[in-house]
């Protein structure tokens, strides 16, 4: 069975378009850059949820708050080479605060093969930064939601 996702990706223009993004947190993630942050976003069962809704609750267990009343358009639907697909919804970002972020935990067992389990939060920093510098830090498989962005902009 494919593992399906959906995602939050907000934008705001300042005056280029900038994106706000999310650094995975967790041991893997902490010493890397490129290719290491994501769109906040997390899996759901397309039988029981509607894609906007699994997005919108991804949104806040991530960051501890709430996304943007929208209005919400789909960017699309991108495949990962592993075969994970992610729909990603964009919306204006601009007067969203990032004051009171409160990101998400989970458990693993740490360092592997230890017995020990360690709490890690989801992602560890978030920021809004422009499409190019984006583009060279998100993860491969999400790096066309920002072409998909662009010709959202440009329509609107």
């Amino acid at each position: 069975m494919v593992t399906t996702s959906a995602g939050i990706l907000l934008y705001r223009l300042t005056p280029v378009p900038e994106v706000l993004i999310a650094h995975m947190g967790g041991p893997f993630w902490e010493r890397k850059d490129a290719g290491a942050w994501s769109i906040p976003k997390g899996e759901y069962d397309p039988d029981e949820e509607m894609a906007l809704d699994a997005a919108l609750r991804e949104f806040r267990e991530e960051l501890g708050i709430d996304a943007p009343d929208g209005p919400f358009a789909e960017l699309g639907t991108f495949p990962y080479s592993s075969g994970k697909r992610v729909t990603v919804f964009v919306a204006d970002g601009a007067e969203l605060s990032l004051d009171e972020l409160a990101f998400g935990e989970f458990e693993m067992e740490w360092p592997p093969r230890s017995g020990h389990t360690r709490t890690f939060p989801e992602v560890d920093r978030v920021e809004w930064m422009t499409t190019d510098a984006a583009r060279e830090r998100l993860i491969v498989g999400q790096r066309p939601a920002l072409d998909a962005l662009a010709e959202h902009l440009a329509r609107v």
